[in-house]
């Protein structure tokens, strides 16, 4: 009975404690513990009540990740003699096992735990990295390309030019060519600019979205400008001379008729196709599709009044027919940004808005006990 109230008192003398900035480093020393020889008789429990005391070596976990001083206890029962680590972590800072397997054990499998976590992170962050780098490359072969056709237009002449001189007609140069261009195929001129124009802007409207610079989606950048090259190039191409065709007066007020025009009838139609369109590429259903764009339509023409009434005025009091759609798309890449954003808003809500499977919401949820 002395020996059990000896041996309880000691050790909670000698609990850890959770803060280990209260622990005083251990001594690299080795501490040797010696047995008392074997007694018989009636100093025997006397002797092993004092062993109990001196049985207790101060020592270090070996798990690294945790540095927590614990104590090894040794009892003498009967001839066996059992020995207690304790002080390693715990629920309650402390932690009793013989041998050492459970430290083991638990050590391989918060290993394991880690290295799964590691192993997915390092995927993510590699998958990431890739499309970091496909996007940068596509990114640089198209500006090389546009910067390079831009500056060498007068390849053919350039023996004995100056660089000033090279930049200084490049501008008069590309501009010539581009008319040209629109003498020989103008709905062809007219696509790839609408194309390109589409294409930044929705990479526009995904950096004002808040993505990085380098991490846009390039299939809905692609969708946009594949909607730019075959659609808006061809129509508005046409759309411009039956406009003309439509008001063919030169007077003063023939000027705001046709931007009103072009704000309600114009505006209305392809602000529909577009969006349309871009549900399809989506791969949404009709329902879907009408349903968001029952919801867009009105903030998407009203959001136009904002910006076009004062660019159509330029448009059909200043620039010529066959030039207006090179104008235009200049102020696309504005407006665009707008279509985009509010397009693809509605996609994505409507994405995270969707309930769950109702199997998984059923598995995942905990049963009730009637």
């Amino acid at each position: 009975m002395a020996a059990a109230s000896i041996n309880s008192a000691f050790l909670s003398l000698h609990k850890p404690v959770k803060d280990l900035r209260s622990f005083s480093p251990i001594s690299q020393t080795p501490k040797f513990l010696t047995k008392p020889k074997n007694l018989s008789g009636a100093g025997a429990g006397a002797v092993k009540a004092v062993a109990k005391e001196q049985d207790v070596i101060p020592v270090q976990s070996d798990d690294f990740t945790d540095h927590q001083v614990g104590s090894l206890v040794s009892e003498i029962e009967g001839d066996k003699e059992v020995q207690l680590i304790g002080g390693f972590g715990g629920g309650d800072g402390r932690l009793s096992f013989e041998g050492g397997f459970s430290s083991a054990a638990s050590s391989s499998g918060g290993g394991n735990g880690n290295g799964n976590g590691n192993g997915n992170q390092e995927g993510e962050d590699f998958v990431k990295l890739m499309d970091r780098a496909i996007n940068a490359t596509i990114v640089l072969a198209a500006g090389t390309f546009g910067i390079t056709k831009l500056l060498t237009i007068d390849c053919d002449y350039w023996h004995g030019w100056t660089i000033y001189e090279i930049l200084r007609y490049a501008p008069q140069h590309n501009w010539s060519a581009y008319e040209e261009a629109l003498k020989q195929n103008p709905l062809l001129a007219k696509m790839m600019i609408s194309g390109v124009v589409y294409s930044i802007g929705d990479w526009i409207a995904q950096c004002c979205e808040g993505k990085p610079l380098l991490e846009f989606d390039r299939t809905r950048m692609f969708r946009s400008g594949l909607v730019g090259f075959t659609l808006h190039g061809s129509l508005s191409h046409y759309y411009y001379y039956f406009c003309e065709a439509l008001f063919p007066f030169q007077d003063w007020w023939v000027v705001p008729v046709k931007v009103a025009f072009d704000q309600t009838a114009w505006s209305a139609v392809w602000n529909s196709i577009y969006f349309v369109v871009l549900g399809l590429l989506r791969f949404e259903s009709p329902s879907t599709i009408f349903k968001e764009l029952k919801a867009t339509f009105t903030p998407m023409l009203t959001a136009g009044w904002k910006l076009w009434p004062f660019a159509h005025i330029i448009t059909y009091g200043v620039v010529p027919v066959e030039q207006r759609l090179l104008w235009v798309d200049c102020i696309e890449l504005i407006w665009v940004t707008i279509l985009s954003t509010l397009s693809n808003e509605k996609s994505e809500a409507r994405i995270i808005d969707a309930p769950a499977d109702p199997i998984t919401i059923s598995s995942s949820e905990p049963s009730e006990v009637c």
